[in-house]
């Protein structure tokens, strides 16, 4: 074997993935070994003259590409953790070699001439339960591919997702840098006023790690939201604010183009695979099954939400006046909302933050796993990590004793991280021969980080985040699926978000809050006061904010089922249009931050953002049947795991629901939870 080959961390197999020794001079080698080896595997699938049957068709796709998927999965989740322009470099350069091989496999001609024949076999038609869905899945996602166009077609679509893939990749990279080129230093700490000391501290931290005098601030979250919130200073909270949301809208790190050449491309993505468009096409096999069905779910509870909505801008438009700010900017939004919480509920985020120590917060999260779940969690010290910050952990069924998996959580923002939060998963176990194979994921974020003399404090918000992404990571760590691509998170993407958000509603409970909170300098959990007025302010402005995923939701839908300008500055003023009806007023929808989008133009969210609120309406139903019989009673959580959690893409998500709550989904529970009553706050 070659030596460049046989020491290659990326091709050894190991229990642990090596992250420590993997460097940027492995990713060329290592993939194309990776790729030539599966492409051997696949030819060898094709050519066999055995019968096929589901274990050697089928069975044995899934194990080569769950390979493929595994192997690479720790390169693609480095470059979301620690990308160096190394990495970047070579990233790029397989990046084309990758997305061939998996436009490859649903147009290879002999591949699906096997599927068909298989399909036709006595042994498939006496196929029930989850290998019958998965064998309807496979034919439907290789038709839905371009298995039955011709070569010439075939052709263009492997062409227009490579072109796809490359313009994916540099917006989320133009983002990166954009983020990372903007700091403001301000030396006059008059212009600070009205930040928390915490964050005064992290701002003279941040500068002090620059060899610069004064406090630093950057467009990372942490640093730029108490800006928003606190800072008394309004030309200091505009220039931060117009940063922030105009990132790549001009100069070498522009997106414009790139949004403009995608929507074309997907537009004729979607037509040569005979669709009307991308969102038809995107959507077909998930639980709204068209752009349209998507479309009126906005639609429908938009009309629900505008009377909330022009509630609670007239409530804020009047605390403005209140504050001597007559004519209210995108910018004075967060400040005042602050202030008016503030004023109405005596609560804000430094008060709540003191009592949330990350680590405090992990330890009542694993509790209440524990006692409502049966799942046991253990931290080790392991050296195989990408950087000091990182955690690891081991997942254990209490009944059983079984180890589940393994998970990594790196939670603090850096230099070469990608913004935001999310959970990935790194490999998929499940069921086996051998008895049980251990999965294995990892959930990243961008919270408050740790200084000096603190610990990462984190605010209700933050908390509600790390709930968040442990719910994916759970749903991806207990699933018993023995079928890999139908494990865990491989679920209709509407519904993908159910588990998520489901654990975000712990986060608010009295049971629940002692468990998870405590001083980072006494210990003592957060007073029941306290506690009381966070619930209180729960619905606070839930109508703008509410309005807002709704205006995410339609501006996504309309730019991938209409026909958006393909000028750039006719798109951006489309885009405004688009935007005015969710605005306060008209110089909001032009400061919208559609450049810096990646959920839309880097994250897998094209046409999708709506599943957000559309699982949301689920979770809230589900939270209603805990909130019954009892937030911490194990038998319902034994339950819920047994009918969804457990179960990926076993079978119809409706059907999961159902199995669940006996019913169909009901959407007073999500409405009564977000919104409440229009008087609430009056």
């Amino acid at each position: 074997m070659n030596k460049k080959i046989s020491t290659n961390p990326l091709l050894q197999d190991c229990d642990r993935i090596p992250f420590h020794l993997i460097e940027s001079k492995h990713v060329i080698t290592a993939v194309k070994e990776i790729l030539k080896q599966a492409e051997r595997d696949i030819d060898g699938l094709t050519s066999t003259d055995q019968e096929p049957s589901f274990q050697n068709t089928l069975g044995l796709l899934d194990d080569i590409l769950e390979r493929v998927k595994t192997r690479v999965a720790p390169i693609t989740h480095l470059m979301s953790v620690a990308e160096t322009r190394e990495l970047r470099e070579a990233f790029n350069e397989v990046l084309p070699f990758m997305t061939k091989f998996w436009s490859s496999i649903t147009l290879n001609q002999l591949l699906w001439k096997r599927l068909l024949d298989f399909s036709e076999t006595v042994e498939s038609g006496k196929l029930r339960g989850i290998k019958k869905r998965h064998l309807n899945n496979t034919l439907n996602e290789f038709k839905r591919s371009g298995a039955d166009l011709s070569q010439e077609d075939k052709d263009r679509l492997t062409a227009v997702r490579l072109e796809i893939s490359q313009l994916e990749q540099k917006f989320a990279e133009n983002v990166l840098d954009a983020t990372s080129a903007y700091s403001l230093c301000l030396e006059d700490r008059s212009r600070l006023d009205g930040l928390p000391k915490e964050h005064l501290s992290l701002a003279r931290q941040k500068a002090e790690g620059v060899d610069k005098k004064g406090w630093l601030l950057t467009l990372d979250y942490p640093s730029f939201e108490p800006v928003m919130k606190y800072a008394e200073d309004r030309d200091l909270r505009r220039e931060l604010y117009v940063a922030y949301v105009t990132r790549c809208r001009d100069g070498r790190f522009s997106n414009i183009s790139i949004i403009t050449d995608l929507l074309n491309l997907r537009s004729r993505l979607a037509k040569v695979l005979g669709y009307k468009d991308f969102a038809d096409y995107t959507l077909e096999d998930r639980m709204a099954k068209t752009g349209g069905v998507a479309f009126g779910f906005v639609d429908g509870l938009t009309e629900e939400t505008e009377p909330y909505w022009k509630r609670d801008v007239a409530q804020l438009k009047e605390h403005a006046l209140g504050m001597g700010l007559e004519d209210l900017q995108p910018w004075d939004v967060d400040f005042v909302k602050e202030d008016l919480k503030s004023t109405l509920f005596g609560i804000d985020d430094e008060i709540t933050r003191p009592y949330f120590p990350i680590q405090r917060v992990l330890e009542g999260l694993f509790k209440l796993v524990e006692e409502v779940f049966g799942l046991v969690v253990v931290e080790k010290e392991i050296e195989e990590i990408w950087h000091p910050d990182v955690g690891f952990y081991e997942i254990f069924s209490k009944d059983s004793n079984r180890k589940l998996g393994c998970f990594y959580t790196d939670w603090h923002p850096r230099e070469g991280k990608k913004q935001g939060a999310w959970m990935n998963d790194l490999r998929t176990g499940g069921p086996s021969e051998d008895g049980f194979a251990p999965h294995s994921g990892i959930i990243a974020g961008n919270l408050t980080p740790v200084k000096r003399k603190t610990p990462a404090l984190l605010t209700h918000r933050e908390v509600q985040t790390v709930f968040h992404e442990f719910g994916h990571l759970l749903h991806h760590l207990t699933s018993s699926v023995p079928i890999a691509p139908m494990a865990g998170i491989n679920v209709a993407w509407d519904f993908v978000e159910v588990p998520s958000q489901l654990m975000e509603n712990w986060t608010w409970e009295d049971e629940v809050l002692p468990l998870i909170s405590g001083h980072f300098e006494t210990g003592e959990s957060i007073p029941v006061e306290i506690s009381s007025r966070l619930r209180e302010a729960r619905q606070f402005m839930g109508g703008l904010n509410q309005m807002r995923q709704l205006a995410l939701g339609s501006l996504d839908l309309r730019l991938h089922r209409d026909n958006p300008p393909e000028d750039s500055s006719d798109l951006m003023k489309y885009i405004q249009k688009i935007l005015l009806p969710f605005s306060i007023q008209s110089n909001f929808s032009e400061l919208h931050s559609t450049t810096i989008f990646s959920h839309l133009f880097a994250g897998g969210y094209a046409s999708g953002y709506y599943s957000y609120l559309w699982s949301e309406v689920l979770e809230a139903d589900v939270f209603s049947k805990f909130r019954e019989e009892g937030i911490m009673n194990p038998a319902v959580g034994k339950a819920y795991m047994e009918s969804i959690l457990t179960q990926g893409d076993s079978d119809e998500p409706e059907a999961l629901f159902n199995r669940f709550m006996g019913r169909d989904v009901d959407r007073q529970a999500f409405l009564l939870r977000n919104l409440g009553s229009l008087d609430h706050f009056d």
